[in-house]
């Protein structure tokens, strides 16, 4: 089993990790600084430490040297990306950025005892074993790091083309554009390709480039040389500069201003860059993947992005579907969510009722899965028992129960005019005649076919289904 050296001084933070660790099957010791590690343990007999790298007296890089060859894995926060970088050119094996994905760490973690296990070395790491009983997230933990899995849930038609093209494409060098929306995790797409490329031990820099203020974006992005512009007191490498070697991820690249693009170009046709305020041009190997959820062919033709650079980055395009196209794989989603949750706040009773599985599978996700995440995280934190009821996820409404009562009314007033030598009409109930309507067709309509005739959302009808306990009956949820 391997044995992981974590040092943080946040106590929460050490002991969260820790049991995350724990819980795949690593043993784990800790400490809370450099010194306390050196007073404590023999630093050199870990087979990896996780370290922070601001830590009260020495940095987590002085680690590097007295762990003496054991890769260690600097955690770092997104405001200390150069820091990060630079500990990289120091050594460190990785960096990882605060508040992490547990499931980035666990790959990394893997991804790392991998690689030295394969590496020439007197004695080799064994690879983590998941004991019986554990979650089925373990599991596929340790099957992911076995078979070089990519680290997304899906099993949909989508998703598994999806996964096909990454292991097609990740291997070459070629520019990648992920389209898709918003929250659909394109960033988990780029990490994907980085770590099946042969530059998965280098750096991968992202960026998102709508975060950043225009008038800053081209000195972070190509670096400036002193004196360069007011403030520009020292000079500085770019993100570009930083990711030599490694890859590149713009997110949001629909967002760059032209002048910016214009830079990008001579990167990829040229391989080189220029800082602001240089006059000499350096080269560098970055292999660049851009994503957006715009449209940059007609971005292009309206001339609010180059149809030059467009077509340097559509060499390869992955379109990531959006959630609710996705099919059952939003409660395998959301199920692994729970799990995370869970494990954060210490509980392993937590479960979604039928009905909220039913809400989850059937809800439209404007969001995509970073709103389903926020809905679970939120419905954790509020749970007082083990099942986690719709109304607690929070789901929103999409029609006030009046607009839904005025459609109702309106599609059920013509139905009947429609169809009155055999629908039973008279002195019935908007509520009756939904039930009557509802229970009459339910066997040669679809949900989706039945909600529109009621001229309401399939989320609406659901709803009335479940206040007036009309069950789905089994043929026609399967045809669903």
């Amino acid at each position: 089993m391997p044995h992981i050296l974590i040092v943080e001084d946040e106590t929460i933070i050490r002991s969260a990790l820790r049991r995350l660790l724990e819980r795949n099957q690593y043993q784990v010791s800790e400490a809370g600084s450099v010194q306390e590690a050196q007073e404590r343990f023999s630093i050199a007999t870990f087979d990896l430490i996780v370290s922070d790298l601001r830590l009260p007296g020495a940095p987590g890089t002085e680690l590097i040297k007295l762990g003496q060859g054991t890769p260690v894995l600097i955690m770092t926060s997104y405001a200390s990306l150069r820091s990060a970088v630079d500990s990289m050119k120091m050594g460190a094996v990785d960096y990882i950025a605060k508040p992490f994905d547990h499931d980035e760490m666990l790959q990394a973690v893997a991804r790392i005892l991998r690689d030295r296990q394969n590496a020439p070395a007197p004695a080799p790491v064994a690879e983590p074993r998941p004991a019986a009983g554990k979650a089925a997230a373990a599991d596929k933990s340790a099957a992911a790091s076995a078979n070089g899995e990519i680290g997304i849930i899906g099993s949909c038609p989508p998703m598994q083309d999806m996964f096909s093209k990454i292991r097609k494409v990740a291997p070459t060098d070629s520019n990648v554009l992920i389209q898709g929306e918003s929250g659909t995790g394109k960033e988990l797409v780029a990490r994907a390709l980085h770590n099946l490329s042969r530059r998965a031990k280098a750096p991968m820099i992202s960026v998102n480039c709508a975060a950043i203020p225009e008038t800053l974006i081209e000195s972070e992005l190509f670096g400036h040389e002193k004196g360069a512009f007011t403030g520009a007191s020292a000079g500085r490498a770019g993100l570009v500069e930083a990711a030599d070697g490694g890859t590149l991820f713009l997110d949001e690249i629909g967002e760059l201003p032209l002048e910016a693009q214009a830079r990008l170009l001579r990167v990829l046709q040229e391989g080189e860059i220029r800082r602001v305020g240089s006059v000499q041009s350096q080269k560098v190997d970055v292999r660049l993947i851009a994503a957006t959820h715009r449209d940059l062919k007609n971005l292009a033709k309206a001339g609010q992005f180059r149809e030059d650079l467009y077509y340097r980055l559509h060499v390869i395009a992955l379109k990531l579907p959006a959630l609710r196209e996705r099919g059952s794989d939003v409660n395998e989603i959301a199920s692994a969510f729970l799990a995370r949750q869970s494990a954060r706040i210490g509980r392993d009773d937590l479960q979604f009722s039928p009905e909220a599985e039913q809400a989850i599978r059937h809800y439209s996700w404007p969001g995509n899965v970073r709103e389903l995440e926020n809905a679970v995280e939120r419905a954790v934190i509020l749970s007082e028992s083990p099942e986690i009821s719709a109304e607690l996820l929070g789901i929103d409404i999409e029609l006030s129960d009046l607009e839904e009562d005025e459609l109702l009314d309106n599609a059920l007033t013509v139905a009947s005019a429609g169809n009155a030598s055999h629908e039973p009409t008279e002195d019935l109930s908007l509520e009756d005649y939904f039930q009557h309507f509802v229970l009459e067709h339910q066997d040669h309509m679809t949900e989706t076919e039945l909600a529109r005739k009621l001229g309401v959302s399939r989320k609406c009808l659901w709803e009335r289904r479940q206040r007036l306990g009309i069950p789905r009956r089994k043929s026609n949820a399967t045809s669903e």
